[in-house]
């Protein structure tokens, strides 16, 4: 997963995949399966991501694929605890910044 993303207003479902290397396919059913994910579709039915909606997709990866837990799991913690969920993914992705940092340094040695 790149975390390398331009301050844009809309994705396509492509370039989400892309960000997270997945289908497309996987894409739209977790937009089925978690009603935080609401992106808008143009007349054609195409999907435009916003930054909100790659943040919530960042999350659902973390959950999902990062720490293995099944759907309905996911579906449970976001529920009950989306705020502690949001801080720990928060803290995941800063400790995973820090640790490339020190991965380049050691390179660098």
């Amino acid at each position: 997963m790149s975390s390398n993303k331009t301050e844009r207003l809309y994705y396509s479902i492509g370039e989400v995949a892309e960000l997270f290397d997945v289908n497309t396919s996987l894409i739209r059913y977790w937009e089925k399966e978690f009603s935080i994910l609401k992106p808008r579709k143009n007349k054609k039915g195409n999907r435009f991501f916003t930054n909100q909606d790659v943040d919530n997709l960042h999350i659902i990866y973390h959950l999902v694929k990062e720490r293995g837990l099944t759907l309905a799991g996911a579906k449970m913690k976001l529920k009950e605890n989306k705020d502690d969920t949001m801080h720990d993914f928060e803290i995941v992705k800063k400790l995973k910044g820090i640790r490339s940092q020190l991965l380049e340094i050691k390179d660098l040695l």
